[in-house]
């Protein structure tokens, strides 16, 4: 069970970097745990350190102006392997929505099945929210799930995105596939044992 997603209003934090892959999001040598638990900590590591280990502070998650739980991201978000340690590592950080013009469907659907919300937006409407962020990083964002629709409530500008039914269903409710299937044991118990005597 995970928190539910409903209606998430937040400052943000712009990273407008395109074909940011899994491997940037999560280095591979982080990769020891099955768990889900500590990645958060690692969250861009070689771009938020130097090699000797201090803060680099020229990279968006180390300077205080940005903070939030939404993070913006440039085209192509998620490319490279199928890791799905990549939306731990966002999720464990604290971002509950990623937007960007585009994503990589595996990294949509591992960010989607561990209740971090991909919203898709138009390249111009995403162009005009870094800019609108980078102004003024006190900038609040509405992501409306039920109604599918994020608005920049600086300029009151508004989107619609598109989301599958069913995993839709799954962020409202709070609930994994596993979850889903629990939650739905009894029904699917019932239709079994309908299914058996129709046979």
């Amino acid at each position: 069970m995970k928190e539910k997603f409903n209606i998430l209003e937040s400052t943000c934090v712009p990273l407008p970097l395109e074909n940011v892959d899994t491997d940037q999001i999560i280095p591979a040598r982080f990769l020891k745990s099955t768990s889900r638990e500590g990645f958060g900590e690692n969250l861009f590591r070689d771009w938020r350190y130097a090699e000797d280990g201090l803060p680099n502070y020229d990279f968006v998650l180390n300077q205080d102006r940005y903070e939030g739980q939404i993070l913006l991201a440039g085209k192509n978000f998620g490319c490279g392997s199928s890791r799905e340690h990549a939306a731990w590592a966002i999720a464990g950080y604290g971002f509950r929505a990623v937007v960007s013009s585009f994503f990589a469907d595996i990294f949509k659907n591992n960010a989607l099945n561990n209740g971090l919300l991909p919203v898709v937006v138009a390249p111009a409407f995403l162009k005009a929210l870094f800019r609108c962020v980078e102004a003024r990083p006190s900038t609040r964002l509405s992501i409306d799930l039920p109604a599918q629709t994020l608005t920049n409530l600086e300029d009151g500008s508004s989107t619609h995105f598109d989301i599958n039914p069913f995993k839709k269903d799954c962020l409202l409710k709070g609930l994994d596939e596993i979850d889903y299937l629990l939650a739905n044991k009894k029904k699917i118990e019932d239709y079994e044992k309908k299914s058996k005597k129709n046979d």
